[in-house]
């Protein structure tokens, strides 16, 4: 039997890409290693999104080339956007690279592997715009919480973005194949569903009837028993309709989450980035979702240097930021990808676009601490995810965490509290910008 090992780059969407390879792999007959250490093949499924990204896939490349010439791993394949991207050039500018899969080709994988150990040469990329095929996966997230992936691809076309040209246009999973894979989520032990997809709120559209079906499936979804939290990625801001966000207001379980990339308030960079929003119309959703949902915690990704901000437009942006308090803020130096309209355009040098988002951050981490602060003397739910012997504390995440984006909420309890149970916690201190508490009382769900 032979031993593959895995590596999974890059955000959720590619998380659940690699999760279906290793279930294909697995159902073939190979065994799955932990560690890619000892591995016959290694498959690394990377993301070629932005110069970041693609730095750090090919610093695992390297590295895993570097296993290989001391003969610690046998074969190295290559999956997912850097290779969709640089088709040839990984192959002919890394030699330890063995074979490359493109992100229409992730249902070959096991066809790959067999050329590959048989010492044939692999270089596959299918139609990206293919219907989605459905499959099994090996979760790789605790066994408490899943990504549930509803669509594929992106058709919003935004300037600074290659994703299109990467994953191909959105295709839609049918309403009954993600009702089913959830179930089975759930039935496996699942307690919290984070649905993602490049645009969430489009998801249904290019399905017959063309209807926007999130809130549907939310409602669907929170009906399903053993399921405790519901939380929504992704959320662009002008498919939020009136009917999203009764969904929130009326659903328990649908966590008051909402994950919305604007990436400027500015009207000018917005329309030449072919964004579909105004600031008015920002102004008037970060409005509407405080009015209806007062507890909402409200998350957001901005570009800082994009093309046609200046320092006004800087300025404009801090004071949209300081006057509507976002609570989570992800603020990134915009990056010129080749292909991309916005990379032909001039923009701000990349150093001044880094003191700005700099800028930002500061600002960013006052304003999430006077959240935080707001907090103490509350009692909130807890989703507990582990225990620190050397601090003696619990540790997980409220409805105002994402795992492996936000924080962590820390606290102690006379009973053990479980992995994957609820936990009530008083919140009592705010250390470094973390909060802290006391288990009130622990319900296991």
């Amino acid at each position: 039997m032979h031993r593959i090992g895995f590596i999974s780059l890059g955000c959720a969407k590619n998380q659940v890409d690699c999760e279906q390879m290793m279930f294909r792999v697995r159902e073939a007959g190979y065994e799955l290693l932990p560690d890619p250490d000892g591995a016959d093949l290694v498959v690394i499924n990377t993301c070629g999104f932005i110069d970041a990204a693609k730095s750090e896939a090919i610093d695992h490349i390297l590295a895993m080339g570097q296993l290989k010439q001391e003969g610690r791993i046998g074969k190295i394949l290559v999956t997912g956007c850097l290779a969709q991207r640089y088709q040839q050039e990984i192959m002919q500018e890394m030699p330890e690279v063995d074979g490359v899969l493109g992100t229409g080709s992730y249902a070959e994988v096991v066809s790959a592997i067999r050329q590959l150990l048989n010492e044939e040469a692999v270089c596959r990329f299918g139609d990206i715009h293919a219907p989605i095929e459905e499959c099994g996966r090996v979760l790789t997230t605790p066994e408490h919480y899943a990504y549930l992936k509803i669509a594929e691809g992106c058709s919003n076309r935004c300037a600074y973005c290659v994703i299109p040209s990467l994953r191909g246009k959105y295709r839609s999973r049918t309403l009954d194949d993600v009702l089913y894979e959830a179930r089975t989520l759930v039935a496996s032990g699942v307690k919290e569903l984070i649905v993602v997809a490049q645009d969430t709120t489009l998801y249904g559209v290019d399905l017959p009837g063309h209807q926007k079906l999130l809130p549907q499936l939310l409602r669907e979804l929170c009906r399903i028993d053993g399921v405790h939290w519901v939380r929504v990625h992704y959320l662009y801001p002008e498919s939020i309709t009136r009917e999203l966000l009764d969904t929130f207001v009326e659903e328990p379980k649908l966590v008051n989450y909402f994950d919305i990339p604007i990436q400027h308030i500015d009207n000018v960079i917005l329309k030449r980035m072919n964004r579909r929003s105004t600031r008015k119309e920002l102004e008037t959703l970060m409005t509407t979702i405080r009015e209806k949902l007062p507890d909402a915690v409200i998350r957001t990704s901005l570009i800082a240097g994009l093309p046609g901000e200046g320092e006004e437009e800087f300025a404009a942006l801090c004071d949209f930021l300081r006057e509507y308090k976002l609570e989570r803020v992800g603020a990134f130096v915009f990056s010129p990808e080749e292909g991309t309209k916005a990379a032909e355009m001039e923009h701000p040098d990349e150093s001044v676009a880094a003191h700005r988002a700099e800028i930002i951050a500061e600002m960013q981490s006052r304003i999430m601490d006077e959240f935080h602060l707001s907090l103490l003397d509350k009692t909130l739910e807890i989703l507990c995810e582990g225990y620190d012997p050397e601090q003696d504390l619990y540790f997980g995440r409220s409805y105002a965490d994402s795992p492996d984006i936000d924080g962590r909420v820390w606290f102690t309890s006379e009973k053990i509290a479980k992995v994957g149970s609820f936990v009530r916690v008083e919140m009592e201190e705010l250390i470094d910008g973390e909060l802290y508490g006391s288990a009130v009382w622990e319900e296991a769900v």
